[in-house]
């Protein structure tokens, strides 16, 4: 598996191998001179400090010198790495350090390097490779090297105009004024939110003054909203992108989708594939939280590996996709779900036909902003963008969505369709009554609450009702993106209610499709009466 090419400016699109190359990766031979080739013919001298291969000489396999290239390339100021656990990103940018500190491509004067994590154990993994590198050199060079352990995690080097690495932790107060020729921000999906974002702005910052680079290298975050999910997705100009992120919605223990996250293993670098389908096969069995962390971890996908309180896991929902072939049909009664939402936020509609388990959902969000410009401030990027293209989203109002001519609309994808009912927030009682004058239907209206008494049941009915497989739906990005934000908040009696994973998560949709789908599971739920005529004594 090859990572797809695509210069340092922002471009849509990866190919199959989930790789997404940079400036630097030409099919024209390469300068032997370049800064790249002189850090990879340095690097193959090395020796690998720990493990099954220890003592063995170092051997780039084709993704790492794809990254050194492009980290290295002259246009490219930051370099950015996603790969899954145990495929030698921070040992290859340890022994990049290494490189850099003795001056084996940048004779500036005093270099410096600089270890950067969310605390200091985190950077003192990094820091312990880069010894281990030293102590493969020659004794010559060896000699050259101060290395202190103590309080502070610094190696200085004393050849070639002197150098400095050292180790910080995620407070950028404590790097202002430096003026690093290198940074490596190691696992930056892990960091804390503020902190980590103060630490990379001090570090970027001061990359300008000596003409530095960063290395970004972490494996997938949890979400879209992460700023190293950022870094992916919306790379700045400058900036070398290579992501190794299989498809979503693959098996855990799918052969193929392994190599593109953990393309080591067919280098013999880090774990084998049959150790990995081991693996994932296990955590199948398991669920929950150790399916979610294998695919976050292992297979670099975006999924949360927190699971204690999520409404339902990645894996839990991706059992209803079907395909249209295996769709049901639209037959008895539908249960119309509806999330009204408030001045900017989005509305949501889920129909439920629980004779069939036929599910489907849309959402509308008002003209102002566009889609575009409100991805980008709900930090998902373009993810509303290609939800109005797959005909799951759609505009509707300006400034706000009229709720009476957004529920005549939402009726008219399904005219023909026998809605039995409407369940809404009962908090939005009159707003609804209004909103089905407008819309002329004259359906009954039934009121839910989303705290901790209506809320626990129709959690619990909907998930009854999805672990049934009484819930079938197409692949939908809509109600994927709506169920990976959905949380619970549980109290002390162990009852659920809905709540978002995130400020600016959208979860109306989730929120339509429980209250459809619960409304569905108690009809079923009820006795069928019986026609038989009352006898009298």
């Amino acid at each position: 598996m090859t990572a797809s090419k695509r210069k340092s400016v922002p471009m849509v699109g990866t190919s199959l191998g989930g790789g997404v190359g940079g400036a630097g990766c030409s099919s024209l031979a390469p300068d032997p001179e370049s800064a790249a080739e002189k850090a990879i013919a340095f690097l193959e001298t090395l020796r690998i400090p720990e493990g099954p291969k220890a003592g063995q000489k170092l051997r780039l396999a084709d993704f790492q010198k794809r990254f050194v290239r492009g980290a290295l390339a002259p246009e490219n100021m930051v370099a950015v790495l996603s790969i899954g656990r145990g495929n030698s990103k921070t040992a290859t940018s340890s022994a990049i350090a290494l490189g850099s500190v003795m001056g084996i491509w940048d004779k500036q004067p005093k270099r410096e390097v600089l270890f950067a994590a969310r605390n200091r154990d985190q950077a003192k993994i990094a820091f312990n490779f880069l010894v281990g590198f030293i102590e493969s050199l020659p004794k010559r060079e060896r000699e050259r090297f101060v290395i202190r352990r103590g309080s502070r995690l610094e190696v200085e080097y004393t050849g070639n105009g002197g150098g400095l690495a050292r180790c910080i932790a995620a407070d950028g107060r404590s790097i202002l004024g430096g003026a690093p020729t290198l940074a490596i921000l190691d696992e930056r999906a892990a960091w804390e939110k503020e902190k980590g974002d103060a630490l990379e702005n001090a570090i970027l910052s001061g990359l300008g003054k000596r003409n530095g680079k960063a290395l970004i290298i972490s494996t997938s975050a949890p979400d879209d909203a992460n700023t190293f999910s950022r870094w992916l997705d919306e790379p700045p100009p400058g900036t070398y992108v290579q992501e190794h992120r299989p498809p979503f919605g693959l098996p855990a223990d799918d052969a193929e989708s392994l190599l593109v996250a953990n393309p080591g293993a067919a280098e013999g670098i880090g774990a084998s594939l049959e150790w990995l389908q081991a693996q994932a096969r296990r955590a199948i069995a398991r669920g929950g939280s150790a399916l979610s962390s294998f695919r976050n971890l292992n297979r670099n996908e975006r999924v949360s590996a927190e699971d204690r309180s999520v409404l339902i896991t990645v894996d839990e929902w991706l059992a209803a996709e079907v395909s249209p072939e295996e769709l049901p049909e639209r037959k008895g009664p539908c249960i119309l779900g509806v999330d009204l939402g408030g001045s900017r936020s989005m509305s949501a509609a889920a129909f439920y036909w629980p004779e069939t388990g036929r599910l489907e959902a849309l959402g509308t969000f008002p003209s102002t902003p566009s889609l575009a410009d409100r991805g980008a401030s709900d930090g998902v990027g373009r993810r509303y963008v290609e939800m109005a293209e797959r005909k799951e989203l759609f505009t509707l109002g300006d400034n706000t969505v009229p709720p009476g001519p957004w529920l005549a609309e939402v009726v008219k994808l399904v005219e023909g369709a026998s809605i039995a009912c409407i369940v809404g927030d009962r908090f939005r009682h009159a707003e609804f009554v209004e909103a089905m004058a407008k819309a002329n239907l004259r359906v009954p209206f039934i009121w839910r609450g989303f705290g901790w008494k209506d809320g626990a049941e129709d959690i619990e009915r909907f998930r009854r009702a999805l672990f049934d497989g009484q819930v079938k739906t197409l692949p939908s990005l809509l109600l994927r993106s709506a169920f990976s934000e959905a949380v619970t908040l549980v109290d002390p009696a162990g009852n659920h209610k809905l709540a978002k994973a995130r400020s600016l998560g959208r979860i109306d949709a989730a929120a339509a499709t429980v209250l459809a789908v619960a409304e569905g599971a108690r009809r079923l739920a009820r006795p069928v009466q019986s026609g038989r005529a009352v006898l009298w004594a």
